[in-house]
């Protein structure tokens, strides 16, 4: 288990997951704040999509 200052546990699991998704790994995203807020955007940008997706979903039922 890998611990950032933010205080952030990552596993490699968690590493890998982040690489994947985002392109940057946790010390990275721990020490750029314009990459943090990028990876956040990305994050909320496909969280309101999937709620969007639920909403269209439960309409058609």
């Amino acid at each position: 288990m890998i611990i950032y200052s933010i205080g952030m546990k990552a596993t490699g699991e968690m590493e890998k997951a982040m690489q994947q998704a985002h392109g940057v790994g946790y010390a990275e995203y721990e020490r750029n704040l314009d990459k943090r807020l990028e990876v956040e955007k990305a994050r909320e940008e496909d969280y309101n999509r999937c709620n969007e997706m639920i909403r269209e979903l439960n309409h058609q039922s």
